[in-house]
């Protein structure tokens, strides 16, 4: 339902702007786009998750959505720097007209998607929780099969609480838009209120990106997400029991949501022998508490470091 409602409102918007010749409801549809794109990016990111790797690409091909982020954010800012453009040249030389009644009857469209997308976001929220509410239980179950079922419930909800609020600051623009159409229609002398819009709208389209250029470039750079800290992991992987030291350790996302982590542990002395129970419980610790998408741990016996001598060593020797 949110992707068809954005698939006919953007082209209805951006027309409407067009035809209108205000700047502000094309930056409004402008802002719909980049929540189109965020759609149409889950929706890719599911279907990536689907294939199977291949002998050339290994990882799979979710770095695909990463670049699909940054072609679509580009092509948003490029489109916001023409917007801008000529809204600094309206303010300048206010030499341009708008049809009130069409910016009205667009903005006013805007507006009863936003409420509409509004409501169905608030009823698939009550609905979910009224359907997976479950009673509460004072045992700890942190490895259960119902304790993960509850937990993908929960960031379900969490999701669509996350996409009202985001709807409810998309129906505030929209809001904002109608009244700059009221006020040009009624006063057409007021008419800098357009390129005010636009102004304050393109503020809003960077806020929002913003964000999605960060995490891309973390994923590209292939940076520890920020949900995850390295110290914590080592901390929880050293509680181990017969784990001596930790050699190495990787993290690093394949893409959204995905993360993938390689370990290299050593043994304490004489305890080879119970490398598979490590091995299985480092695993655990990654895959269930970490919440890793992929890890790999590499195990070897407790070696003292020969390369190293002691300074009184070297002294004497000199």
């Amino acid at each position: 339902v949110s992707l068809m409602s954005y698939i006919l409102t953007f082209p209805t918007l951006f027309s409407g702007g067009y035809v209108a010749n205000s700047l502000a409801i094309m930056t409004d549809a402008l802002h719909m786009l980049t929540d189109l794109s965020g759609i149409i990016l889950t929706l890719l990111a599911l279907w990536l998750s689907a294939k199977s790797p291949t002998k050339r690409f290994t990882f799979g091909f979710h770095r695909l959505e990463v670049l699909s982020a940054i072609i679509s954010v580009l092509l948003v800012y490029i489109l916001m720097a023409f917007l801008l453009y000529e809204a600094v040249q309206r303010t300048i030389h206010m030499d341009y007209e708008i049809n009130g009644d069409i910016m009205l009857i667009t903005a006013a469209v805007g507006v009863a998607v936003n409420l509409i997308m509004g409501f169905l976001l608030n009823q698939s929220g009550h609905l979910h929780s009224h359907s997976h509410s479950h009673p509460h239980s004072h045992v700890p179950q942190s490895n259960s099969p119902n304790t993960a079922h509850s937990s993908s419930h929960g960031h379900s909800s969490l999701a669509v609480r996350a996409a009202f609020v985001h709807a409810l600051g998309d129906l505030v623009q929209s809001i904002g838009v109608l009244v700059a159409a009221y006020i040009i229609r009624f006063k057409p002398e007021y008419k800098i209120a357009d390129p005010i819009c636009t102004y304050v709208f393109s503020i809003l389209v960077v806020l929002t990106t913003v964000r999605i250029l960060c995490d891309t470039g973390v994923i590209i750079l292939e940076g520890v997400p920020r949900h995850l800290n390295v110290d914590r992991i080592k901390e929880d992987l050293m509680k181990i029991e017969d784990v001596y030291s930790i050699e190495d350790l990787n993290v690093w996302s394949l893409t959204a949501g995905k993360t993938t982590a390689i370990v290299h542990l050593q043994l304490v002395p004489g305890s080879s022998s119970k490398w598979e129970e490590v091995q299985s419980k480092a695993r655990q610790l990654l895959l269930n508490t970490f919440g890793m998408y992929k890890c790999s741990v590499q195990l070897q016996s407790y070696k003292q470091d020969m390369n190293k001598t002691c300074a009184s060593c070297q002294s004497s020797s000199a």
